[in-house]
Formats: structure tokens, sequence, C-alpha cells
């Protein structure tokens, strides 16, 4: 059979797509295939599913003594040293216990990333609590879930652009409290 120049090209055309159509089908299956030792474990990073623990939590725990639970990576544990950026600096927890945080006079810094988020964690003592707005009107709206030492629940709003002062700070025969969940919401 004598195929002329156009048919020729058309069936070289179609050959050629299904060389390549064949090639992407493999080079894709290889790719999807999963490597049976490539499972998630506890060394490379746990589950696929998110689950909100704090990274690096036992870490933190055993060198500025504050215990971060779980959250969603919106609020984060920094050098208080952190510049500010714009209008916007750290979250400031300070505490009665100067064995808290990095340097030595019981405070801790947190970096807000995004308009919303959550931390929960466990820090004792709190007294104040400052807010991240260098100037009024810039800071994040937080609150804040703490816990007397009778069990007593008390939500704060946060002053975004000062401090607020809760536990110990608000009334000096007040019980120590402990700093639960902060909650950014704008």
């Amino acid at each position: 059979m004598k195929l002329s120049i156009r048919s020729r090209g058309v069936l070289i055309g179609a050959a050629t797509a299904v060389v390549v159509l064949a090639g992407g089908a493999v080079g894709v299956g290889g790719a999807l295939a999963a490597d049976p030792t490539d499972v998630p474990t506890e060394t490379n990073g746990g589950s696929i599913v998110e689950d909100f623990k704090y990274p690096n939590a036992a870490e933190i725990l055993a060198t500025q003594n504050v215990k971060l639970i779980r959250g969603d990576g919106h609020i984060l544990l920094v050098d208080c040293a952190t510049p500010p950026v714009g209008d916007i600096g750290l979250l400031k927890v300070r505490t009665t216990d100067e064995q808290i945080g990095a340097d030595g006079i019981g405070r801790v810094c947190f970096k807000v990333t995004s308009p919303s988020g959550w931390l929960e964690l466990e820090v004792p003592g709190v007294y104040e609590i400052r807010g991240d707005g260098q100037r009024t009107g810039t800071g994040h709206e937080v609150t804040a879930e703490l816990e007397s030492d009778e069990g007593e629940e008390i939500t704060v709003d946060v002053d975004p652009d000062g401090s607020t002062q809760v536990g110990l700070g608000a009334d000096p025969t007040a019980s120590p409290t402990m700093l639960l969940r902060l909650t950014v919401t704008g």
C-alpha cells in the first residue's frame, strides 16, 4: 500500500503522539508510585495529618520553661530582641518566674503572622501581656485565656497597642495566673 505524503505525515504524527502519551503515562505512573520506605514516622516528621502540635515543644520547655501545646502556626515564639516590622512588634508576656523565657527575666515573646490565629500554651505566673502595636491603632486584636491557681477561668482582651495587666498585675492580692491560650482575631 502506497501512502501519500500527507497521509504519511498524519500517520507519523499519530504514532509520535501515541509514543509521547505512553511515555508520559509511564513517567506519571512511576512518579505516583510511593516508595515503601518513605512512610511517615516520628523520625521524618510523623503523620501527614495535621495535628497542630507546636514544633520543638519539648526543647522549648526544657530551655525556656514554656509549654507550647498546639496552634495554627500564626502565633510564633520568637526572640524578644526581634525588631518590629513597620508598626507591628511582638506580643510580650511577662511572668513572675524569672526562669521563664530565654533572657532570664521572666518574659516570652510571640510574633503574630496573620490577622487570625491561635496558640494553646502554659505560662505560669503571668501578670502582664503587651500588645504588638507600636503606635495607636496598629496592633492585632488578641484575646488571652488564663486560669487562676484556684481554677477560675479568666478571659481578657489584650490592649493591641499597650499593656494589659492580669492576675497579680491587675490585683496584688490575686493569685497567680496561668496563660492557657492566645487568640488573634484581627
